[in-house]
Formats: C-alpha cells, sequence, structure tokens
C-alpha cells in the first residue's frame, strides 16, 4: 500500500463527493468532520459515486439510485447487489491522503 495525496481537505464539502481521477477512480467524502474514500464506480452500472446524492453516511448512485454506506463501502439498496472497496485516510496539515494498492 502507498499513500497518495488526494485532495486537499477544502476540496471536500460535506455533502459532496470528490473524484481521484486515476485508472480506478476512488471517491472521497467527508462526514461528520472524517473523511473516506471508496471506489468511486457504483457495481451497478459504470456510474461515478462521486458525482451521486450523499446524505450523511450514504451515497447513492445518480444513475439508477443504488446505494452505498461511505463509511464501509456496504451497498444498502438495489439494483446493487455488490460493495464497494474502502481505503484508509488520513490528513496531514490540509492535504488528504489515501492508501492506495501499488
Amino acid at each position: 500500500m502507498t499513500w497518495t495525496k488526494a485532495c486537499s481537505t477544502s476540496d471536500i464539502e460535506e455533502g459532496e463527493g470528490y473524484q481521484l481521477k486515476r485508472k480506478c477512480p476512488i471517491a472521497l467524502f467527508t462526514v461528520d468532520d472524517e473523511y473516506y474514500a471508496i471506489d468511486d464506480t457504483c457495481t451497478h452500472d459504470e456510474s461515478s459515486l462521486a458525482d451521486g446524492y450523499v446524505e450523511g453516511d450514504v451515497v447513492e448512485c445518480a444513475w439508477h439510485f443504488a446505494k452505498f454506506n461511505i463509511r464501509t463501502g456496504e451497498v444498502l439498496s438495489l439494483p446493487a447487489t455488490c460493495s464497494v472497496a474502502t481505503y484508509a485516510t488520513k490528513v496531514e496539515g490540509d492535504d488528504v491522503y489515501v492508501d492506495l494498492p501499488d
């Protein structure tokens, strides 16, 4: 695993997602002043979860409305049936880092 600088804390607003662009994009969120990173692609269809609707610690896919827990990656509703991966985060100064596979 490798700590990768994803963004600054000011790039992620409560109730919004931020996409870390890479071959397999990562969605970052802040919930109750904690930062979370999950796979950005909905497991039902190829939609960005960073572009989804956020309420509390749940993100809803904008295309077909599957829901995922931001903290755990757990799938919460159909049409998705598979959870998304989660990644550890840390904040150093104003920077958010994500622990990503090599």
